[in-house]
């Protein structure tokens, strides 16, 4: 009775991993013996983990990251010019902190999607706050919040996670609207935040897929200047594995 009462002290102060690891301590006849010191420390370890995995399943939910990828499952053996160093560079984090952007280009099905849901998967274990969203439904995304007069509330949550995944930019050249809102929250994430971007085009080409030349020098200055720039080469990966089948 006593133990379950401490038990249930535990949960009403929302110590949800002591109180389990204690749970499986006292139902568990072949735990270690324990000096007061190990104890403690082994609860608060058990409270730290609960936290942080807690804290991480959050960070993943609200990503909304299109496919559940990781750095560690990345394929190198794959001929398309991906350079492990500079992922594993990536992993550590300090782009985020630096508040850089990485760039990601390539054909259709070369696997852009998945490196840049890998890289958020990343930054989330490391703690930031990331957003995925492809390029169509921002641009409608957009398009509702102005017209429901939330537009400013829109770019401010946006703006305050540390990474904005835009994946597939630049599948159709932008109207005067969305090259407008694309630069609204380039700008509001220079120096402040980063981004992931990936497209179908070469960074080079994306001045002509904006459109506006003052606009496409705006964004695009903010967006290349000091960012990792990931080319991706070869054969879609999705037809060699249709192939193989």
């Amino acid at each position: 009775m006593l133990d379950e009462q401490t038990v249930l002290k535990l949960e009403s102060m929302k110590l949800f991993g002591m109180a389990k690891t204690f749970r499986e301590m006292q139902s568990n006849s072949k735990s270690p013996d324990l000096s007061h010191a190990e104890l403690v420390g082994l609860l608060a370890d058990s409270e730290k983990t609960y936290r942080e995995n807690q804290r991480l399943g959050r960070l993943l939910h609200n990503a909304k990251l299109k496919q559940h990828a990781c750095i560690e499952d990345i394929d190198y053996k794959t001929h398309r010019g991906l350079n492990k160093q500079v992922i594993l560079e990536l992993s550590c984090g300090d782009w985020v902190k630096n508040h850089q952007n990485i760039l990601i280009s390539g054909a259709t099905g070369v696997g852009k999607s998945y490196i840049a849901c890998a890289l958020g998967n990343c930054a989330c274990r490391l703690g930031y706050g990331v957003f995925y969203v492809r390029a169509p439904i921002f641009w409608t995304s957009m398009y509702q919040s102005r017209a429901d007069g939330s537009y400013l509330k829109y770019i401010s949550k946006l703006s305050k996670n540390q990474v904005l995944i835009v994946d597939d930019l630049g599948l159709s050249p932008m109207t005067d609207q969305e090259r407008k809102d694309l630069f609204e929250i380039v700008e509001e994430a220079t120096f402040k935040s980063s981004m992931i971007i990936a497209s179908q085009l070469p960074t080079k080409e994306w001045y002509k897929n904006i459109g506006d030349p003052t606009l496409a020098d705006a964004i695009c200055d903010r967006l290349l200047n000091n960012s990792y720039k990931i080319e991706l080469k070869g054969d879609s990966l999705r037809k060699k594995k249709e192939e193989n089948k």
